[in-house]
């Protein structure tokens, strides 16, 4: 990988062109319901799909950050491996990762420290076509503006591995910590609603050793953060639960997506 992380899935996930990603985001933060309070989460977990499948989703844990533009200089983003499987968690050996918004700078310091832990590797191959972390990178670009990245590929690790990571990492306000999840996949309409009201129920609950992969592909980096979000005293809210026959599909075989904010 050269120094430059370009975009894998522009025109296949969201929009290629700049002008029509840009609208396109800030119809979906627009459309999503305006916070019930006005204090701005330290974490949050939103969905990777498509944006016309889970953009709505997303936009509504997304629009909680819009008060932390000027405050948040650092997102550390941790989302499951789809492509290439990987042991522990994987930075890139990249200096910034481009979208179609712009360039943003991969925070040099940060990650160089984290690869002092053993479950902390450099693997550009797992990160060359992952679209768990890129599709969350417009969406903070538009809420945020700068911000240096930290994008932690996660895969075959443990919940206290993960924790141990993002503790690292935990900073104060300036550090905003992003984890990438889908909830059920394929299921009918019926049967993906009671499990991802489950699967909420257990990560509003904290219960990270409740939580199973067929509740969420991004079950270890989920975990990792209800770990330490116990350890930390931090608090839990579901603020959207859909998935894709709510949005944009089928209600035969549908994908869960939810949004959660961490205080």
């Amino acid at each position: 990988m050269s120094g430059i992380r370009y975009p894998a899935v522009a025109g296949l996930f969201y929009p290629a062109d700049a002008q029509e990603l840009r609208a396109s985001v800030r119809d979906y933060l627009q459309q999503a319901k305006p916070p019930a309070e006005a204090k701005p989460p330290k974490a949050i977990i939103v969905p990777h799909a498509g944006y016309v499948y889970s953009g709505p989703i997303a936009a509504s844990a997304y629009k909680r950050l819009l008060p932390l533009r000027g405050i948040v200089s650092r997102v550390v983003l941790l989302g499951p491996a789809h492509r290439v499987a990987v042991r522990g968690l994987a930075l890139p050996s990249s200096t910034s990762f481009m979208t179609p918004l712009g360039r943003i700078e991969i925070d040099s310091e940060i990650a160089g420290a984290l690869t002092a832990l053993p479950q902390v590797s450099v693997n550009n191959a797992t990160h060359a076509d992952e679209h768990s972390l890129e599709v969350h990178l417009p969406f903070l670009q538009e809420v945020l503006g700068e911000f240096k990245l930290v994008p932690l590929v996660v895969g075959d690790a443990t919940a206290e591995q993960v924790a141990e990571v993002l503790e690292a990492v935990w900073g104060g306000d300036e550090t905003l910590i992003v984890i990438s999840s889908d909830l059920s996949h394929y299921l009918d309409y019926d049967t993906a609603t009671a499990l991802d009201r489950k699967t909420s129920n257990t990560i509003e609950a904290l219960e990270y050793e409740q939580l199973s992969y067929d509740q969420a592909c991004g079950r270890i980096p989920v975990s990792g953060l209800l770990c330490l979000a116990r350890k930390k005293g931090l608090h839990g809210e579901t603020i959207d639960l859909r998935n894709s026959g709510d949005t944009a599909g089928s209600r035969d075989r549908v994908v869960g997506y939810g949004a959660y904010v961490f205080h």
